[in-house]
């Protein structure tokens, strides 16, 4: 993915307190990306989220993979804490 791609898809990400508890989710809606990731995880289809949530389109499910993304490259300058169990 280009950077400036990259750019324009995290622009449709958006992340308000008054919206659930202020996590990540597509702009203009009340979907957490959180939920899309869940279903690409689990080997769900691009068609298929996009059946369960029709207001979502392709973009939408990028974004989400390149908030993803982002997030790791955080990981990399703010490492998480992990414990062994």
């Amino acid at each position: 993915m280009k950077p400036n791609e990259s750019s324009y898809l995290l622009n449709r990400i958006t992340a308000d307190p008054r919206i659930c508890h202020g996590k990540a989710c597509i702009k203009g809606t009340r979907i957490m990306v959180s939920i899309i990731l869940d279903y690409l995880a689990a080997g769900e289809a691009n068609a298929e989220i996009i059946r369960q949530y029709p207001v979502l389109t392709e973009k939408d499910i990028r974004a989400a993979i390149a908030y993803a993304a982002w997030l790791a490259h955080e990981e990399e300058e703010h490492p998480l804490r992990l414990v062994n169990a």
